[in-house]
């Protein structure tokens, strides 16, 4: 809050926002818009990223979907004017470089004359940073969801992956002969698994600071004993992509909201898979 009577917020580039009062219709991207709903805010609009088409991908709408809010296309191509209709008076975006929105064109939000925020989901900032940040963007906005529900489940799978000797490879299918194995430093989730006592598995040197994009062979010579594939759309799943060894397989989100209820749902599916 800057000035008495005057609301305002600072993004993760360093960039206040303010205004007389909250805003009130929020247009987000997909992932934002997710986690905000899950923190008592529901976006009147989301967009996707350059990997999406002109549906919603369900694997990355939470519950957006079932409140109905409505999906305006990737970002890249979005109709300007569908936009202008909702009369949003915020948009809220990521950023992976702390720098650039991550799904949309900043010079659109300016044409529309419409305040743009963006928070990180990079790994500079730690999982329960993230979480956090948009916890505070959540309750700045009026939602009512409460804190921390996501640790319960974290204490789960500490326990379960103590007493296991599963070792773990989070990947992307690319097709049939090529796939991008994930580096476990690069993506908060993942480095939180680790944390946690979860053996993921390094894909070893080469070229790619988030993944290393190899042939499936090079990841079977990892020998995991649980895949977590992305899940999302645009990725390859695992009835098109060959067996990974003998790898039992497990979805994963690389876009999961930055929530406290969405993570304790994907740790808490993790715990069930390590069990298995």
């Amino acid at each position: 809050m800057s000035d008495a009577g005057v609301w305002g917020f600072t993004d993760d580039r360093g960039t206040e926002l303010t205004a007389v009062r909250p805003p009130e219709r929020v247009v987000a991207y997909v992932r934002a818009g997710a986690a905000l709903r899950d923190l008592g805010v529901t976006p009147v609009g989301v967009y996707g990223s350059g990997h999406d088409g002109g549906a919603l991908d369900p694997v990355k709408a939470g519950e957006l979907a079932a409140a109905g809010v409505p999906y305006l296309g990737p970002g890249r191509a979005l109709d300007e004017e569908a936009v202008r209709a909702l009369r949003p008076d915020l948009i809220v975006d990521v950023t992976y470089d702390g720098k650039s929105p991550y799904a949309l064109d900043e010079a659109v939000a300016e044409r529309l004359g419409v305040p743009l925020m963006v928070l990180s989901v990079g790994n500079e900032l730690t999982l329960s940073a993230i979480i956090g940040r948009f916890g505070e963007l959540g309750a700045a906005l009026g939602g009512s969801a409460a804190p921390g529900a996501h640790q319960d489940p974290e204490v789960v799978l500490r326990s379960v992956a103590a007493g296991t000797d599963v070792t773990v490879l989070a990947l992307s299918g690319a097709g049939p002969d090529q796939v991008h194995l994930a580096r476990p430093h690069a993506w908060p989730e993942l480095a939180r698994l680790q944390e946690l006592g979860v053996r993921l598995l390094d894909p070893g040197p080469g070229a790619g600071a988030n993944w290393l994009t190899a042939d499936w062979e090079h990841a079977a010579r990892l020998n995991p004993g649980l895949v977590l594939y992305d899940s999302r759309a645009n990725a390859v799943g695992p009835d098109a992509f060959p067996p990974v060894g003998h790898a039992r397989v497990a979805p994963w989100n690389p876009e999961t909201p930055p929530s406290p209820a969405a993570y304790a749902r994907f740790f808490a599916e993790l715990a069930a898979s390590l069990q298995e």
